[in-house]
């Protein structure tokens, strides 16, 4: 028989993640409620307001900033506003975590990175979990790059940070999980991932 504590932290283990989860989502849904909903409540004349309308116009708003990100401008102020968080102690870790968690979900990693793949370090056994980002330098300087150089980002666990290699298409091996497995493998220190997903 499992001992008492390891038991009940084996428990704990499976439903701390749904009772997170489902945490969240009441968080935001309340909160969308309360700001939005008070607002509208103050607004709108009592017949047209009804419990829940908050929560329509949250989801409304998020999607209405993803239709105007697609413009350049609030694209690249969206962009800018990021480089600036992104410059700052403690909020750029804290950012970047749940900029890539939302990537996960969004899909936008589809468009950032191009293959999962394994790169062995010289002299070593070791391997290190990479995203192909370029493998066309035309237009670039000679040196940083021919048709036998592929870019690779080399993320840090717990997006601490990150460097973006030079490297011959030779040192890379294709890694067999898929781009989300891949960043949540390298993410979470190899804690996660799903072993029955396929190539990304």
């Amino acid at each position: 028989m499992r001992p008492i504590p390891r038991t009940f932290l084996t428990g704990l283990a499976a439903i701390l993640p749904l009772v997170i989860t489902a945490a969240l989502l009441w968080w935001l849904g309340s909160t969308a409620e309360t700001v939005l909903g008070g607002l509208l409540q103050t607004l709108l004349p009592d017949l047209l307001y009804f419990p829940g309308l908050g929560i329509l116009a949250g989801v409304g708003l998020v999607f209405a900033l993803g239709v105007l990100l697609q413009a350049y401008v609030v694209r690249w102020l969206f962009d800018w506003l990021e480089g600036l968080m992104q410059r700052i102690p403690v909020v750029k870790t804290i950012h970047g975590t749940v900029r890539d968690v939302t990537n996960l979900v969004s899909g936008d990693i589809h468009q950032q990175f191009g293959q999962a793949v394994l790169v062995q370090l010289p002299g070593t056994d070791f391997k290190l979990v990479g995203f192909v980002t370029r493998e066309d330098f035309a237009g670039l300087p000679d040196n940083l790059g021919d048709t036998e150089t592929v870019a690779v980002y080399m993320p840090m666990s717990y997006q601490i940070g990150g460097y973006t290699l030079m490297l011959p298409r030779a040192r890379v091996e294709p890694l067999g999980l898929s781009l989300e497995d891949a960043m949540r493998y390298a993410l979470t220190g190899g804690v996660s991932a799903r072993k029955e997903s396929g190539a990304g």
